[in-house]
């Protein structure tokens, strides 16, 4: 039983996994901001081409 509690209770190598789950999060949060950002970008520069 004492075995069971301590594993339980331990929390080594849990830091590692929420920075890695963090770090997952911002990187598909920054691809979908710079994919609308180009998408932005394209969009802006054909209206400029158009327009000479």
């Amino acid at each position: 039983m004492t075995n069971i509690k301590r594993f339980i209770n331990d929390e080594s190598g849990v830091s590692a996994i929420e920075y890695g789950l963090i770090a997952a999060l911002v990187a598909v949060a920054m691809i979908a901001g710079l994919n609308e950002l180009g998408t932005w970008l394209g969009d802006t520069f054909d209206t400029i081409t158009n327009s000479l």
